[in-house]
């Protein structure tokens, strides 16, 4: 299938504005969207570079208050790319970012694992063979 390409992923978080200030605030994130929609709805944009965007989408239901944190199970469901790694990690640190793992260097790239403020679990990671 030609000219198809996932654009963006829902992260349910239980706040508009904490989620903003994490995302944009603490990991450098782009703020592409903020409208409100409807009185308790709003249309929440956030983007790292050119590609996939999240939509940060207020938990609605008692459901979806659940999945806050454990999007992925517990697993790592998300991955920031970056180019500089020792740089990212320390300036991420700085800000307050809680990292679970400290620092390795894998066959595939250097990669730390850290949360976001609910929980959930991404992995920031240089890929092998970027320069650094």
């Amino acid at each position: 299938m030609t000219g198809v390409s996932l654009g963006m992923v829902t992260l349910v978080v239980p706040d508009y504005d904490e989620a903003i200030a994490f995302f944009v605030g603490k990991l450098g994130f782009a703020l592409v969207a903020d409208r409100r929609e409807s009185e308790r709805k709003r249309w929440v944009e956030v983007a790292a570079g050119s590609g996939l965007r999240l939509l940060l989408a207020k938990a609605a239901t008692d459901e979806q208050a659940r999945a806050i944190g454990r999007q992925a199970g517990g697993r790592v469901g998300f991955f920031l790319y970056t180019d500089s790694f020792d740089e990212t990690y320390r300036a991420m640190q700085a800000k307050g970012v809680v990292f679970v793992e400290q620092p390795r260097h894998e066959p595939y790239g250097s990669v730390a694992v850290f949360e976001d403020l609910v929980g959930n679990r991404w992995d920031l990671i240089q890929p092998a063979g970027t320069s650094q």
